[in-house]
């Protein structure tokens, strides 16, 4: 039987109701303001006074990126080392994870101590170059994908959450004939969904936003991100387009700087959106991994 609401329960139900729909508001009109703008004139929006609906609705914000090369050109290598970047990396680091997570396996405890270290002390930027700079990495694609394919953070929760998994799933195997290469793949990785769904979340976001190693190890402008083109849009204390064909078109839409920049941060949004509820599901289950057991 249900207990009847008090007054005292209604109050309380009411502030918080209040309390949250602000905090959904403050939270979410950021979003929707810029949405609200990259679909607007750039003219009219420098003008101000805009804040639920376009005043002078327009896609030529959209249209200008589709005309502009490099911007093209940033979304495709994005979209490349993000899908690339983050198997390579989820494969990779999964694979470590199981080898470390066996209790048999030699020099265990020195690759464990290896990593804690690697986790805490870095040999500094100017180190790094110079390695990249020696395997020949510097000003390739490359550079994107084979620095991250090991990450220690997610290594550590991977091979916790491998301990977790009854051995009696590989002994079986074992005893069928299977090697630890079939173990891993048949066996393993699908009783780990919400390990594999949460890496690849943080993984492919951390590769789709990340601009530094563009800015730092690459000068081809072929292989800029899109992260990086907007960092560099944002810079810009002038809006000055890069073409002929740009200038042309950019004079004829009034597209602006600003208007530039709201609409590449729409395009980088935009994929994570779509991807999230996809992986929402494991997302939940996969923020407790490694909270259990060490």
């Amino acid at each position: 039987m249900s207990r009847r609401a008090t007054l005292e329960d209604r109050v309380v139900d009411g502030v918080n109701f209040v309390l949250l729909t602000l905090v959904t508001l403050v939270t979410l009109y950021p979003f929707y303001y810029i949405l609200l703008v990259s679909f607007n004139g750039g003219e009219d929006t420098a003008a101000g006074g805009m804040y639920v609906f376009p005043r002078e609705f327009t896609l030529d914000n959209y249209a200008y990126f589709l005309k502009e090369k490099k911007w093209i050109d940033a979304i495709g290598i994005s979209v490349l080392r993000t899908l690339i970047g983050t198997a390579a990396s989820v494969l990779f680091t999964s694979l470590v994870a199981y080898g470390l997570s066996r209790s048999d396996l030699m020099f265990r405890r020195f690759y464990f101590i290896t990593v804690v270290v690697a986790m805490y002390v870095s040999g500094g930027l100017i180190a790094y170059y110079v390695v990249l700079r020696s395997i020949g990495l510097i000003n390739s694609f490359g550079v994107y994908i084979f620095p991250t394919m090991l990450n220690l953070f997610f290594l550590m929760i991977a091979v916790s959450f491998f301990r977790e998994v009854p051995p009696e799933l590989g002994e079986s195997a074992r005893i069928d004939g299977a090697g630890e290469v079939k173990i891993f793949y048949r066996i393993l990785l699908p009783v780990s969904l919400p390990l594999l769904a949460t890496m690849s979340l943080f993984l492919g976001s951390a590769q789709w936003n990340a601009w530094l190693d563009s800015a730092y190890f690459v000068q081809d402008q072929g292989l800029r991100t899109l992260s990086f083109r907007m960092i560099e849009v944002m810079n810009q204390t002038n809006f000055k387009p890069t073409d002929a064909l740009t200038a042309e078109y950019s004079s004829r839409a009034s597209v602006t700087q600003l208007s530039v920049q709201v609409t590449a941060m729409v395009i980088s949004i935009f994929p994570m959106l779509c991807v999230y509820p996809f992986l929402q599901k494991y997302f939940v289950k996969g923020m407790m991994l490694g909270s259990v057991k060490g």
